[in-house]
């Protein structure tokens, strides 16, 4: 081995380290839901959002609460109703005095000011607030007046929503949904899970999480992220899946082409590669494969992937949209020069 290649060795060893020792601590609290943990997490080292969907009582706030006191970051709730404005998350201008007995205009930071930012219950809020949240999820900035005011990085979104059959909710923005990274979806836990949920939470007082990781801990995971290689043909393959997310795509299968209004954006296929490339850090690997794309698909197009009318009716559901795609599109195209290249 050369000299770099043992750097990227103990560089992968000790993200993996400090992967297990986060994923041990949120398991004092936090039974089962291996794979919505790990999505989370998924969000957090790719600088992205997560958008966690079940029914109420699940645990879905308790997750995100339990990462937030695992981490040395700053923490805000906010919690989404109907009457909520947008003034309530993003802050307001207010007239304050001065010591001079003057007046002067001050701005009053709003919860979304934060490392780690809880929306709970998001689509319980009119579209009007939820896309407040847009330039701030985008951009990592907010506007208000002629000012704009930096996010501290790392910022993260961490929403929960009810699934949209339920009373009293909204569906969000497709602009808004765009700019989550992954869309999660939280089970009912099994038999076992429920016998150690209940015993956790009815007994004597269980452990606490404690902080585990910091902010530059948390920092130089995500740029490691981003020199993890990916193949030609790894890459091709991400984007050729994408692309058949659109019902008139080259390689959309049939069941795309009746029930699919609109595919994935660019941002789908730049989340799946990130993510390809972090699962294969969490197995050891310094390389994304095939295989890891196939992994992460599912979360990361399902709320990409808008069905028409006629897939609505027909409760058609995007999961089974990008698995129809996943088992249609080859793992290299013929007359693809690059990607023959690429597997040689």
């Amino acid at each position: 081995m050369t000299d770099d290649a043992h750097r990227v060795r103990a560089e992968v060893d000790q993200f993996r380290a400090l992967i297990a020792t986060l994923k041990n601590e949120i398991a004092k609290t936090i039974v089962g839901n291996a794979t919505v943990v790990s999505g989370v997490l998924t969000c957090l080292l790719a600088g992205g959002h997560a958008l966690l969907e079940g029914v109420p009582g699940l645990g879905k706030t308790m997750l995100v609460r339990t990462l937030s006191e695992t981490l040395s970051l700053s923490f805000s709730r906010i919690q989404f109703t109907p009457d909520l404005m947008p003034a309530d998350i993003l802050g307001t201008t207010v007239i304050d005095d001065t010591q001079t007995g003057g007046k002067v205009f001050e701005f009053r930071k709003g919860p979304i000011f934060a490392h780690i930012v809880l929306a709970d219950e998001i689509n319980r809020a009119t579209p009007k607030t939820q896309s407040a949240l847009l330039e701030a999820m985008q951009e990592h900035r907010v506007s208000v007046g002629k000012r704009t005011h930096v996010l501290d990085e790392p910022f993260v979104v961490l929403a929960t929503q009810n699934p949209l059959e339920s009373e009293g909710t909204y569906p969000l923005p497709e602009a808004q949904l765009d700019r989550f990274f992954f869309k999660l979806h939280v089970p009912f836990p099994s038999r076992e899970e429920l016998h150690a949920i209940v015993d956790l939470t009815t007994g004597e007082a269980s452990a606490q999480p404690t902080p585990v990781l910091n902010r530059d801990d948390i920092l130089g995971m995500q740029s490691l992220v981003r020199r993890v290689p990916v193949a030609r043909h790894v890459q091709d393959f991400a984007i050729r899946v994408v692309q058949a997310t659109h019902p008139d795509g080259p390689d959309a299968p049939d069941i795309c082409k009746r029930f699919v209004r609109f595919g994935a954006s660019p941002r789908g296929a730049q989340a799946t590669l990130l993510a390809a490339k972090i699962r294969a850090l969490f197995e050891g690997r310094f390389a994304a494969s095939i295989d890891d794309v196939r992994a992460v698909a599912l979360p990361a197009l399902r709320h990409r992937v808008l069905l028409n009318f006629e897939g609505e009716a027909e409760g058609v559901k995007a999961d089974q949209i990008i698995e129809a795609i996943l088992k249609a599109i080859p793992e290299t195209k013929a007359g693809n020069v690059e990607a023959q290249i690429g597997l040689a």
